[in-house]
């Protein structure tokens, strides 16, 4: 295999210093005005940061939070599941998917995915429905929806609640059997997602909100998120201390006007790695779902097992850095190992972690740097 020579600019998986630099002035004076008025816990700019992600949701109500984490955690607490209900979640996922459901004294349930959009298989799930399943999961893994249409199906015909965990695919659209495209996060009873900073709309620092159509509910995941308040010292609930930093939120208001750019500009080096990756033996580009749009915070492509570590140590070599997104299955975590799960059990979630591999894609991934990573994928593949 062939050693290119050295970039004139670095390729890095995520360059968010890149991505800051023509918003600065608009960052800085935006927590300036924090600064100014120093209402640094739930201030004005929750309140307004809210509001906005609200209509870019298409009116879905938005409860802003801590992080991801504890917003997969929240949805969990405002369905008053009994202690030791099931919880379907996919076996192929970050741990805080499976995390918040056992740090309730819930029960994951581990279902298998699907091979080409790593979504949940809804067969999969219909297999692990039982009389004692609270909810289903949905991980929008990637920028990609899941199947909402079979899952919605089976949340419905079971009657359990569906939950969406967004934090990948802010922006995404789906497109069920009638009306328009519905946005992810707004179509189970709640969506969840996090602003950790490599997010597509992400923070300075942690953060995370929660989405929902039912106004009652919406209300209830407030207090839930504020020591299970609504008046400061009258406690109607057991809630938790998970709230939006003000700085954070001035922060996320800036941000989320250049959000459809940024998707824009993601989808756009997508495209590029779609056309000079496509046939090259043994991987495959990320699949696309037709129903769904993808917002692409990871692309995501998948090598033969044999050859994947082999391939990201040459492109390492080359100066073109990129990660597996997530070298264990959740079923096999040690933190999990209780649930009583064996190796085999989810051969599809157990073969991706053995072939999945993420290149860089980042909004100022420029066509230098898009042109290095393609020729360091086809010089290994050649």
């Amino acid at each position: 295999m062939p050693t290119l020579p050295a970039p004139v600019i670095p390729v890095q998986l995520l360059d968010l210093a890149a991505q800051h630099a023509p918003i600065q002035a608009e960052m800085e004076a935006a927590l300036q005005g924090v600064l100014r008025a120093a209402a640094f816990i739930q201030g004005p700019a929750v309140g307004q940061f809210a509001q906005e992600l609200s209509q870019y949701l298409g009116e879905a109500e938005v409860i802003p939070c801590g992080n991801g984490t504890d917003a997969l955690q929240l949805a969990l607490m405002s369905l008053r599941l009994p202690a030791g209900a099931e919880v379907i979640v996919p076996a192929f996922t970050y741990v805080a998917t499976m995390e918040a459901v056992a740090i309730l004294g819930l029960r994951p349930v581990c279902a298998d995915v699907l091979p080409g959009t790593f979504g949940l298989d809804p067969a999969a799930v219909a297999a692990a429905i039982t009389p004692r399943t609270g909810a289903i999961i949905a991980v929008h893994l990637f920028g990609q929806c899941a199947d909402l249409g079979a899952l919605t199906r089976l949340a419905r015909q079971h009657q359990v609640a569906l939950i969406e965990d967004n934090a990948q695919a802010i922006g995404a659209t789906y497109q069920l059997a009638d009306g328009p495209p519905a946005v992810a996060g707004t179509v189970g009873e709640v969506g969840t997602t996090s602003f950790f900073p490599s997010k597509n709309l992400g923070a300075l620092g942690d953060g995370g909100a929660l989405f929902t159509r039912d106004p009652a509910r919406a209300t209830y995941l407030r207090q839930l998120a504020n020591h299970g308040q609504t008046r400061k010292y009258y406690h109607e609930h057991i809630g938790l201390n998970s709230r939006l930093d003000t700085l954070q939120a001035a922060v996320l208001r800036v941000k989320l006007r250049h959000l459809p750019a940024w998707t824009a500009a993601r989808q756009q080096v997508a495209a590029y790695y779609d056309a000079a990756l496509t046939e090259l033996p043994g991987l495959r580009i990320p699949v696309r779902d037709p129903r769904s749009t993808h917002v692409f915070h990871q692309y995501t492509i998948t090598v033969a097992p044999d050859r994947r570590d082999a391939l990201q140590a040459y492109l390492r070599e080359q100066g073109v850095p990129s990660v597996v997104y997530y070298p264990v299955p959740t079923h096999l975590q040690p933190a999990y190992q209780y649930l009583g799960y064996r190796a085999g059990q989810f051969p599809v979630a157990e073969q991706l972690c053995r072939t999945v591999l993420s290149l860089p894609i980042h909004p100022c991934l420029d066509q230098e740097q898009q042109q290095r990573v393609v020729e360091a994928v086809r010089a290994f593949s050649s």
